[in-house]
């Protein structure tokens, strides 16, 4: 029972996290009446409606900065709770980030003009994928995982137009210089 409990805990927080975003009025799938495996164009209206998406590379990187903030904070909690941690966290930003209020500030500040929010498989990928990105870096230790940070910033900085920081910054003060660079990507 003592290996099981951490994992039926993210079950419950997966659990949770599908009722209220249900709650808040999220589709379980795409209203386009197909299912994804990947949805490849950051700028179509399938972003963020499917399995996964060019933006799933951000919620690895979520687990990254989670497993060693956590490491930092809680040292003595066992990996595995860490881990549950790190996912309730996740999982809370899904809630957070699919509220009216950040969907409309994604939608006013950020390249992501058409943005309507996730679908609850959407986000349960999402979730799924920080705790892969804990687990990994979890392994590879704080210099391989920070040079895979920085790399994947950069591939999606030149894919995409966007990655983790880039997000965070323009979720929370706006620069109209980035916002256009974003949006002549598309």
């Amino acid at each position: 029972m003592r290996k099981t409990l951490p994992w039926i805990a993210v079950v419950a927080v997966l659990a949770g996290t599908t009722y209220l975003l249900r709650s808040q009025g999220r589709l379980w799938v795409c209203s386009c009446d197909y299912v994804l495996l990947w949805s490849g164009d950051a700028w179509s209206s399938d972003n963020s409606q499917h399995l996964l998406d060019p933006y799933s590379f951000t919620h690895v990187l979520h687990g990254f900065v989670l497993c060693g903030l956590l490491a930092l904070v809680v040292p003595r909690v066992p990996a595995v709770w860490r881990l549950w941690l790190a996912v309730s966290v996740e999982a809370l930003w899904e809630v957070v980030e699919n509220s009216e209020f950040v969907i409309r500030r994604y939608r006013e500040e950020t390249a992501a003009l058409g943005y309507t929010g996730d679908t609850v498989l959407n986000s349960l990928a999402d979730i799924v994928l920080c705790g892969i990105g804990f687990a990994l870096a979890d392994r590879l230790g704080f210099r391989l995982t920070a040079a895979l940070f920085v790399l994947t910033e950069a591939v999606l900085a030149v894919w995409i137009r966007d990655g983790l920081i880039l997000n965070i910054i323009m979720l929370i003060h706006p620069i109209e210089a980035v916002r256009e660079w974003q949006a002549a990507g598309h």
